[in-house]
């Protein structure tokens, strides 16, 4: 038990690292107070160009797969898929920020292809095809995050491992509201 409160808090803290700050620092810009004011991959990406974006979404996924890695080699998968629910609450929700956090997709997606990687590998290929053909990241995003448990219920996952992957997926699409209406009012920009 204590192990796994130590984990959690572990995974949930790793999940309030800054990065999009820091990117955003490095580059001159402050992506919470810049353009969508959402201090995430796709938002550094239109402030500060590709490489800082893909900087941004690579180590913010490392939050989620790094946690989920360790967790699943200590303790198993029921540990890993706690800890990558933390992770992505640490990254929407962190304590440093007032709980003003990113919207989790490269958090998400990184703990979710440590733990499951073919339902990962599918999840990326179907974010990138969808960005591709729809311009839009958050088109993107909400995609990956309804089909990750399409797919690991395709896969024959456990159903319990389906329903952390849907906790996750509704994270996902509560912090994608705003990117929804505007997708609705056809004034959502692409990456």
């Amino acid at each position: 038990m204590i192990t796994a409160v130590v984990f959690l808090v572990a995974a949930y803290l790793i999940g309030t690292f800054p990065t999009a700050q820091l990117v955003g620092a490095w580059i001159g810009k402050d992506p919470t107070k810049e353009g969508s004011r959402n201090p995430g991959a796709s938002n550094v990406w239109r402030l500060g160009g590709r490489r800082a974006g893909i900087a941004v979404a690579i180590v913010d996924g490392l939050k989620g797969a790094a946690p989920a890695l360790v967790a699943l080699a200590v303790s198993g998968r029921p540990l890993a898929h706690a800890v990558w629910v933390a992770a992505v609450v640490g990254h929407v929700w962190p304590v440093w920020r007032r709980f003003r956090g990113g919207k989790g997709v490269a958090t998400a997606g990184g703990g979710g292809l440590a733990i499951s990687p073919l339902v990962g590998l599918a999840c990326a290929a179907l974010f990138l095809s969808v960005v591709k053909i729809g311009r839009v990241a958050a088109l993107g995003s909400l995609s990956i995050a309804l089909a990750y448990p399409i797919v690991s219920a395709a896969v024959g996952r456990p159903a319990w491992e389906v329903g952390v992957g849907a906790l996750v997926a509704a994270i996902l699409v509560i912090r994608h509201q705003s990117n929804i209406r505007r997708m609705i009012h056809h004034s959502e920009s692409g990456p």
